[in-house]
């Protein structure tokens, strides 16, 4: 059977690759150790418990009552967040939402619940880990109404096909009915508060942001409102990890599994999301091999969302952890109680958070892969915009990465990655530039793999430079991209050399 030209490249390109070894710098961290280690189910079980104690946390019931709503429940947040240690700066991000749509039945002070974990060395960028911490009870349908299913999350603002939509006056009706949402969200709100505790006893190189968001359940108005603020002070986000229903292990089907966890990214092949989405798995497999990442490469759960949403919508890399195994009857009911969930497999995603923000947290910012501003284009490519590129090595992102580059204002020849064919024309000719201080960075990897290939298949550690040669190597047939390795051994996001797509130009023809 004769193979075909590019099919022998290929193969070819991927023999050479296996004469190399993988960075020996792919090692466990002792602190992220000692930090995955001290996450307490005992303590996740109580802050989960202390939640449904609220006997509501919906955004629109009562706010003035100090012992029940949603205003205990965020200064009970507030004032945990603030015993933990004294490192951390907790505040209130407050937001007047106006009157708005049938769940948003009137005026209402919605507050976010902040706290932040400062930096050493690069303060500057931020690593998120989010859940939301209202809750909400649907009470009972209109007649006709289906059950709460994939297609009916109240974040999302959808609802079954067939379902009769809440009104308004349903939604005031149902605000201050019994919604203890132990798993929805309370199961991600532990994790991030747990987290918080745990972390802030800790010195990052990044700063670490614990986030809990209100308003999700209105339609991610929190999120959104966070995202927008952050994107407008020109704020460094690396990445946000977001959890969300993340206390289920038995399905409603009876499907039983604690070994995975669902990262949801977007459909975006190589976007600032997905990159984030491929480190969580090979850093959270790494260092707990009992449980496997499933990369899920759509935006969330088919038709539903999640507050990881804004923030991709303002440019940064967010992902969302979920359980596969969901019970769609208990969400958004009185039934979604502690006695229905599993406090072990939350600790388990919390601990997967744990590992991924600290190594994030511990390591050098991605590299730039983009032409610098004013920098020659040549043959091969022009001059980007000032900046590079963003969390996951795009150009041109709405929001800020890891590096801060703003998008570019339009017009102008396209950035270009910096990415050639070599002298010679057939090999695989790879530069960057660091994009923080250089005396951090113990040496850069070359990562490859076929372009139908999900994640990166082939690691070359080559040291402390900012260019390789690749002899022989098509850059038509594979994708590469490149991470910072750091004195520590912190792996950075991977940066990978993305085209931007070609734009359609007008043509004039003579009349």
């Amino acid at each position: 059977m004769k193979m075909s030209r590019k099919a022998l490249a290929l193969g070819a390109a991927l023999c050479f690759f296996a004469g190399y070894s993988p960075a020996d710098e792919s090692a466990v961290n002792p602190q992220v150790v000692k930090v995955m280690n001290e996450v307490s189910e005992d303590r996740i079980k109580a802050i989960i418990e202390k939640l449904v104690s609220f006997g509501t946390r919906n955004t629109m019931s009562n706010a003035g009552d100090a012992a029940r709503g949603v205003g205990a429940a965020r200064q009970w947040i507030f004032d945990q967040f603030k015993s933990y240690s004294p490192r951390l700066e907790v505040r209130f991000d407050k937001f007047r939402v106006k009157k708005q749509g049938q769940r948003i039945f009137k005026d209402v002070d919605l507050y976010d619940v902040i706290a932040v974990l400062p930096g050493k060395t690069m303060p500057e960028t931020e690593v998120w880990i989010s859940g939301h911490y209202d809750s909400l009870n649907l009470g009972t349908r209109p007649a006709g109404g289906a059950a709460p299913g994939p297609g009916g999350d109240a974040a999302a603002g959808g609802g079954a096909a067939a379902a009769p939509q809440l009104t308004p006056a349903d939604y005031e009706k149902n605000a201050e009915l019994p919604a203890p949402g132990a798993c929805d969200d309370g199961s991600g709100i532990a994790a991030v508060m747990e987290l918080a505790r745990v972390m802030s006893q800790y010195d990052f190189d990044k700063t670490i942001v614990f986030a809990a968001f209100a308003g999700e359940e209105q339609g991610l108005v929190g999120s959104q409102l966070e995202a927008e603020k952050a994107h407008k002070e020109n704020t460094v986000i690396e990445a946000v990890l977001n959890n969300d229903i993340i206390g289920t292990e038995v399905s409603g089907t009876g499907r039983t599994g604690n070994a995975s966890v669902n990262v949801y990214s977007d459909e975006t092949m190589d976007s600032p999301s997905q990159e984030l989405s491929r480190y969580v798995r090979e850093i959270g497999e790494r260092y707990i091999p009992s449980m496997k990442v499933n990369t899920v490469f759509m935006g969330d759960r088919l038709g539903r969302g999640g507050d990881h949403t804004p923030f991709q919508w303002e440019g940064y890399a967010a992902v969302r952890f979920s359980t596969p195994n969901e019970i769609y009857a208990n969400q958004h009911h009185a039934t979604d109680t502690l006695e229905n969930m599993s406090v072990p497999y939350t600790a388990r995603v919390a601990r997967m958070n744990a590992v991924v923000a600290a190594s994030l947290a511990l390591a050098p910012k991605a590299p730039l892969v983009f032409r610098a501003a004013g920098q020659g284009g040549g043959r091969n490519g022009a001059g980007a915009a000032a900046g590079g590129t963003n969390a996951g090595g795009t150009p041109g992102a709405a929001g800020r990465g890891a590096d801060g580059a703003a998008a570019p204002a339009g017009g102008g020849r396209r950035p270009t990655p910096l990415i050639t064919r070599g002298r010679s024309q057939y090999d695989a000719q790879l530069q960057w530039r660091p994009a923080g201080p250089d005396s951090s960075i113990k040496g850069y990897v070359v990562v490859v793999r076929p372009t139908t290939a999900p994640y990166w298949e082939q690691q070359i550690y080559v040291g402390k430079v900012t260019e390789y040669l690749m002899k022989d190597v098509s850059i038509d047939d594979l994708k590469f991209g490149i991470k910072a390795i750091g004195m520590n051994g912190g792996e950075s996001l991977v940066t990978p050399y993305l085209y931007p797509p070609r734009v359609k130009a007008p043509i004039e023809t003579v009349q």
